[in-house]
């Protein structure tokens, strides 16, 4: 099993997207019984509710199933239990390093990094462009699915 686990800020725009997105790629490779996808936040603002109205809209109108999710706050023991932790942006990769006490394990990555880009995927919460980010995501998530053949096939 391949746990997965995606991080923004608030857990109710690019990470939940992301969950949904990878689910369904992974789905339609017949794949989804070799992974655990989740999505959570490193802060306390949105917790306890549900994906963002743009997110939902903009995975509709490209046919992808919304995971039913409500926003969550990651945990020290999210670093323990998932493989792979990815977050959307700078801030969000020092947050989460802060909330898992360090990287050990390396198991830290941020996602634009699998395409071979610095950048931080775009934020909807500030331009409302649920399009940039769903754009972000299907680069950085196709990298990332290459990426893990790669290494699982090494």
């Amino acid at each position: 099993m391949i746990k997965v686990l995606f991080i923004c800020h608030g857990n109710i725009c690019r990470s939940t997207m992301a969950q949904s997105m990878l689910a369904d790629m992974v789905r339609k490779l017949h794949r989804d019984s070799q992974f655990e996808i989740d999505s959570a936040a490193t802060s306390y603002e949105e917790i306890g509710n549900s994906p963002h109205y743009g997110t939902v809209a903009k995975l509709r109108s490209v046919g992808i199933p919304v995971i039913p999710h409500r926003a969550r706050r990651m945990t020290p023991q999210d670093y323990e239990h998932y493989d792979y932790i990815i977050g959307m942006d700078t801030a969000n990769m020092r947050n989460m390093e802060r909330i898992a006490g360090g990287d050990p394990q390396r198991k830290l990555y941020k996602l634009l990094t699998f395409a071979g880009l610095s950048r931080d995927v775009a934020d909807p919460w500030y331009t409302d462009d649920f399009d940039a980010t769903y754009r972000d995501l299907q680069t950085g998530l196709t990298a990332f699915l290459t990426w893990l053949d790669r290494r699982e096939n090494a």
